[in-house]
């Protein structure tokens, strides 16, 4: 079996490991305006729309902490630091590594802050060194960066390797029975991507769902085992229902973002590499990002026993068996997108490769602007 560590990669020039994150942030940016596409054409709702833009700011929140963790990397600071570990092969985002070691950093924060000099006082100090000393302050700046890195891991609001699931109330369906909506996220550890959840449920217990001491804590546990990406969404919703008679899910989505491809960072095999590398796009400009929505909707409502007297309900999947993976997708419908700038965007549509013809792409603009073609 082959080591996925070997795809691992450090990240260990100043001016690159800049550039990566600087990278990820402007894509961050431009997720949210296709978020404001799909809003349009209808395909999301505005609470879908309010709770992907959240994760999706919880994780510019995180590549930006990395990002001054590693500030000064490549340069002589008096410490050894490391330097960002990506996956340069499955996916090109940092390995779930640094996401658990900035979960562990982040529960140090305060006492970290507490014990490093105010950010004013190191600028001060670089201020002396460079007119008194004529020195280049790079321990000085190492050590701002250090404390913009923790203030940043202070103030919270970020992107965990498990991120809890949420309720929203959705409205009554009926008397004694509500639907809500979950949400809930992980940092898939396997492809180093990160997953967003959706399900829409209706309750018929007696307590509404977010306020059931007993059930609610429960539902969070169970759906935060279960989340991993190499599960289909079919058996996911099955033992969901399975272990939760008073809880009948309709509505499951997984969105897997990702993988990032990057002529410059990143060395995944297939046709975009190949469009990347003839567009020879500037610094900036030679990136793709590929996302999946897998959906699995409730078809209808069986009735089973359940002890001697009573009987439950069951909920029965609706699978598309003319889908191109038929029903071993485990999933009613399964759709790519892909985001990219206009040069990559121009090779990728004069080199037609096989299986993009049906992929939903969103071109960038040289001004920024996000159109779907």
């Amino acid at each position: 079996m082959t080591d996925p560590t070997l795809d691992h990669v450090g990240i260990t020039d100043t001016f690159a490991s800049r550039r990566y994150f600087a990278k990820f942030e402007r894509i961050m940016q431009h997720m949210l305006h296709v978020a404001g596409v799909m809003q349009a054409e209808g395909a999301l709702n505005n609470e879908e729309i309010a709770i992907l833009t959240r994760y999706a700011a919880k994780l510019t929140h995180s590549f930006r902490a990395l990002g001054y963790k590693y500030l000064l990397v490549g340069r002589e600071t008096g410490r050894f630091f490391g330097s960002l570990t990506m996956d340069n092969r499955d996916s090109g985002f940092p390995v779930a590594a640094e996401i658990m070691t900035m979960a562990n950093d982040a529960q140090q924060a305060a006492t970290r802050l507490q014990n490093m000099p105010s950010e004013a006082r190191l600028k001060d100090e670089m201020v002396q060194t460079i007119l008194g000393d004529r020195e280049i302050p790079t321990k000085l700046q190492f050590a701002l960066s250090q404390r913009l890195y923790y203030a940043e891991l202070a103030r919270g609001d970020l992107f965990w390797v498990q991120n809890d699931p949420q309720a929203a109330w959705m409205g009554n369906v009926s008397e004694g029975r509500r639907r809500f909506r979950l949400h809930w996220a992980s940092y898939d550890t396997e492809v180093n991507l990160p997953v967003i959840y959706l399900m829409e449920l209706e309750d018929s217990g007696r307590v509404g769902l977010p306020k059931d001491e007993r059930r609610w804590p429960e539902v969070q546990a169970h759906l935060s085992a279960q989340a991993l990406g190499g599960l289909k969404l079919l058996t996911i919703a099955r033992g969901f229902d399975q272990d939760f008679d008073d809880l009948h899910p309709k509505r499951l989505r997984r969105f897997h973002l990702g993988p990032m491809y990057s002529h410059a960072y990143t060395r995944q095999a297939g046709p975009l590499r190949e469009v990347l590398a003839e567009a020879n796009a500037p610094a900036g400009q030679d990136w793709a990002l590929v996302w999946t929505e897998e959906e699995l909707v409730s078809d209808r409502v069986i009735e089973e026993k359940s002890g001697w007297f009573s009987t439950v309900e069951r909920e029965v999947f609706a699978l598309d068996p003319f889908g191109v993976q038929g029903p071993e997708l485990g999933a009613t419908r399964m759709e790519r997108s892909i985001i990219l700038p206009q040069r990559p965007y121009q090779v990728l549509e004069e080199k037609r490769p096989p299986g993009f013809a049906s992929v939903r792409k969103y071109v960038v603009s040289p001004n920024g602007r996000v159109l779907r073609y």
